[in-house]
């Protein structure tokens, strides 16, 4: 009897290898169709920003390489999302649909409404589980609700039976008798206008096959160092798998697998890697979409709500100042030129800019949510929520609001020599170490060797730092009163 196709709905699941929904398509064994369809507007109002759609560009090309390979092809499609299904259900005469699941609100609306038109037409349907370890409604506290503290949660993670071995990707994909029609990439319009992207061409490698290195190089030269060097910007210390975790190109089963198998060859033992740095990393990833599932309302709202008392200031020279790297204070200038020139910005430095926005400019976290979300590669909205909420105070396991990260005192601990800041500020690379951090601390001598004139050739620092925190905490304390 022959068997009618089924469609492969890709969507933030960009690979061929450990994807259950491809899988179970297979399984069925009729012609598999693959098909990515692109409506941006239906995941309002977190729709992909400009890096992120220069990323997925980049990522699609790979995955249809990827098909070609296999005797299949990707077929590209302008939303709406159910509109479009349907229409490719009747051309082709599919009898299925399977996809991954992703957990962003606005998603699984438009997932539940794909579910209710796909039922009375008698099509087959399925979802999968693929992005996580773990569901996010599988874990929780001995209350049975769900966890709002990372450490506890990740005990729970890790008490349950390791992930099970990833899916190896097929070898052939069984075609349809006839392909349905299919845009160009180029038709998604997802690369800029203007060519800004020469930083993220040269940082990034999008596709599976750069995820699988890029988890390599890792495993290979930075793991032994992880623990000392992760903090330490100047340095190649992190995995820097986020945008690939985040598009689909690896997933967190492949990676907790491939440190295993490292591990037993490297004579690791299994407690060291199970709780060591890098996998408690995926631990928050996991942390951060446990939490966008059970309270879906904190990439707008506090997961707090008293904080949406907090007295912020509206002042759009500093924001446009700290978005450009501009506030006079040399750590955050780096580390926001980084992001803008490559689509990405080393953790610590993250915690360092986003403590500065919120506590020292008192500008709310949603701000800098925002521009975050536009110019990050790895723009994730479980990840992002998570990472502004914690460094504002306002959410699960957050840093105490008192907590106020000093950008000096950071960048002469884990920037020394000062070579990071040299690297994304050059116009101050002639100071010494001593007065890298804190160019208004030098003397007027020090500034003229060093071709530094503040306010002309780097601007004067945007806020003082000690006045600033201590309005900062004054603020929080009329909060809590």
């Amino acid at each position: 009897m022959k068997v009618s196709p089924a469609i492969v709905w890709f969507r933030l699941d960009l690979r061929l290898a450990d994807h259950p929904a491809l899988h179970a398509a297979l399984e069925r064994g009729g012609p598999v169709l693959p098909v990515f369809i692109w409506a941006p507007e239906e995941e309002a109002p977190w729709v992909p920003g400009g890096a992120s759609n220069w990323w997925l560009h980049h990522s699609l090309t790979a995955l249809q390489a990827e098909l070609a390979a296999r005797g299949s092809r990707l077929i590209l499609r302008r939303g709406p999302t159910v509109s479009t299904l349907q229409a490719v259900i009747k051309e082709t005469g599919a009898g299925a649909v399977y996809w991954n699941r992703r957990y962003e609100p606005a998603v699984r609306r438009r997932d539940d409404v794909v579910r209710k038109t796909l039922q009375p037409a008698g099509v087959a349907f399925e979802s999968f589980p693929a992005a996580l370890l773990h569901e996010p409604n599988a874990i929780e506290n001995k209350s049975g609700r769900p966890f709002q503290v990372f450490t506890p949660f990740w005990k729970a993670c890790l008490n349950r039976e390791a992930p099970v071995e990833p899916l190896p990707a097929p070898r052939h994909l069984p075609p349809p008798s006839n392909w349905p029609a299919s845009v160009a990439l180029e038709q998604l319009e997802l690369l800029p206008k203007i060519n800004w992207t020469a930083g993220m061409q040269a940082a990034w490698r999008p596709g599976a096959a750069g995820a699988a290195a890029a988890l390599e190089q890792f495993l290979q030269h930075h793991l032994a160092t992880y623990e000392e060097d992760r903090d330490r910007p100047a340095l190649p210390g992190t995995s820097r798998l986020a945008p690939h975790l985040h598009f689909g190109e690896m997933t967190p089963r492949q990676v907790w697998h491939a440190l295993r198998r490292f591990a037993t060859a490297h004579q690791i033992p299994t407690a060291a890697w199970r709780e060591g740095r890098f996998l408690t990393e995926i631990g928050w990833r996991e942390f951060a979409h446990h939490l966008l599932y059970h309270f879906p309302h904190t990439p707008e709202q506090p997961l707090h709500p008293e904080f949406t008392r907090f007295p912020w200031v509206k002042d759009d020279v500093a924001l446009r100042a700290w978005q450009r790297g501009r506030t006079g204070c040399p750590l955050v200038d780096a580390g926001m030129r980084e992001l803008w020139t490559t689509g990405w910005m080393h953790n610590r430095v993250r915690m360092v800019v986003a403590s500065f926005l919120v506590k020292n400019l008192r500008i709310s976290w949603p701000a800098g949510a925002q521009w975050f979300w536009d110019t990050l590669v790895d723009a994730d909205l479980a990840n992002n929520t998570l990472g502004w909420q914690w460094t504002a105070g306002c959410g699960a396991d957050a840093a105490p609001y008192f907590r106020v990260f000093n950008p000096v005192t950071q960048g002469e601990k884990f920037d020394p020599q000062g070579a990071y800041i040299r690297r994304w500020v050059p116009e101050l690379a002639g100071l010494p170490d001593e007065w890298i951090h804190q160019p208004w601390a030098a003397s007027p001598l020090e500034l003229a060797a060093a071709k530094v004139r503040l306010g002309d050739t780097y601007p004067h620092l945007l806020v003082d730092l000690a006045a600033s925190r201590k309005a900062a905490l004054a603020a929080f304390q009329h909060l809590k009163s």
